[in-house]
């Protein structure tokens, strides 16, 4: 165990720094997002219809989005240009409405609405996203977690819970890359997935693939894809995937993505048209017309935020061994794609170190954010965002981090000491 006093004082020198510097979030930085810029003045006044003959400042074009974009929404989420639906800004946004439906009127394979039924209930995989969980609860629906294995959700948990429990609608989760863990699901998890037994006829798998294009190394391993594999084993409707250029373009003004069988889309598009006409055309035109082209196309863009971002995840890995390697304090992740890492300290001091680190000036996720109700029930998940900051800021962040890890376990295995 490191020397509590020592700790101390070089914790102290750091904080008396009066840094400012954040790895909360997963925001793209701004060299990522400077790639898009030209994509702000790419159309004009020239480029009032589209190629497929829509007018984008008037009403046509339907709720699924315009067939070029819709065409886009296929390439980055891997399935047929008929089973896509292209929407507006963020995925959160068609996930939530989806949801609400559900609640409203059920889904396409649903006996009922969901919200007719008691409190419904939603597998989720933690640790996991903090926002599906605050989306969730706010929605009404009684969260059942499962770990989140280097293979994908726990299988074995989510068969015997899908199988005994009607009031299970569905599973929640990030497929390739998850946030935090940057783990991604296996062929065999998948398989399980579209053909294992459910009590509710109606079980629904929403696999949120944000990330399924952020590859960090040149030859990624790709899984079957979710939404086809259902199809293989008769369950069509069983998938409903959803995507965004969130991170492919600006995270704050582009387009949200949505794709499931045809049966099923047909279903959720009648729903939507009751709440609106269609999304942003222009907003769509701009990005197909950006990313067409951009050398290399959606690959080649995502080829260049890789080499923007891969020195910054490195700097993680690189700072976190030499600080905390062979000192069992803390374990891990080591993604290969997405944009976090995950960390587990050995004792049960997640919220103290990220007090330290906010006291130092660096701001973390907060403790216990990827479990259902903000409680992580070991207090020992820390989820770390590298890829706003510039690598400086990212390294000093990381040093401070480590230090916080060190010092908290160094309190905590004297407090323990104390009470025995």
């Amino acid at each position: 165990m490191d020397n509590l006093k020592e700790l101390q004082e070089k914790y102290e020198a750091r904080k008396a720094l009066g840094l400012s510097l954040n790895i909360e979030r997963g925001q793209p930085g701004d060299d990522n997002l400077s790639l898009s810029n030209p994509m702000l003045s790419i159309i004009s006044e020239k480029d009032i219809k589209t190629p497929s003959g829509f007018d984008i400042r008037n009403y046509p074009g339907g709720v699924l989005g315009l067939p070029e974009a819709r065409e886009l929404a296929a390439e980055i989420l891997g399935v047929k240009p008929d089973q896509t639906m292209a929407g507006n800004n963020a995925s959160l946004l068609i996930l939530s409405q989806v949801l609400i439906w559900a609640l409203l009127r059920g889904l396409v394979k649903s006996l009922e609405p969901w919200g007719k039924t008691k409190r419904p209930k939603m597998i989720v995989t933690v640790p996991g996203y903090d926002r599906h969980f605050f989306m969730l609860k706010e929605l009404g629906f009684d969260m059942v977690t499962v770990k989140m294995t280097h293979d994908g959700p726990d299988m074995d948990e989510v068969e015997k819970i899908a199988a005994s429990d009607s009031l299970v609608k569905g599973i929640l989760f990030v497929p390739t890359y998850s946030n935090p863990t940057g783990d991604t699901i296996s062929d065999e998890a998948v398989e399980r997935l579209s053909c294992m037994k459910t009590a509710a006829p109606d079980f629904t798998i929403f696999a949120d693939d944000a990330y399924v294009v952020h590859h960090l190394t040149d030859n990624p391993r790709r899984p079957k894809n979710i939404l086809v594999a259902c199809e293989t084993a008769g369950n069509p409707e069983r998938a409903i995937i959803l995507g965004s250029t969130s991170k492919i373009t600006f995270s704050g003004a582009g387009m949200g993505f949505l794709a499931a069988s045809k049966g099923s889309l047909a279903y959720i598009s009648r729903l939507f048209g009751a709440q609106y006409i269609g999304p942003n055309k222009a907003e769509q035109l701009r990005h197909v017309k950006f990313l067409r082209q951009y050398p290399g196309g959606i690959s080649g863009i995502m080829r260049d935020h890789a080499r923007l971002l891969k020195p910054k995840f490195d700097a993680v890995q690189r700072i976190l061994e030499r600080e905390l390697g062979g000192k069992g304090l803390a374990s891990w992740t080591r993604p290969q794609g997405g944009y976090f890492v995950s960390l587990d300290t050995e004792l049960p001091i997640a919220n103290r170190a990220v007090e330290l680190c906010k006291q130092a000036g660096v701001a973390i996720t907060p403790a216990g954010a990827t479990f259902p109700e903000g409680i992580d029930p070991q207090n020992c998940n820390i989820r770390i965002a590298p890829t706003r900051p510039c690598l400086a800021e990212l390294e000093k962040a990381m040093e401070i981090l480590a230090l916080c890890i060190r010092f908290a376990s160094a309190e905590y295995g004297k407090s323990e000491k104390i009470k025995k």
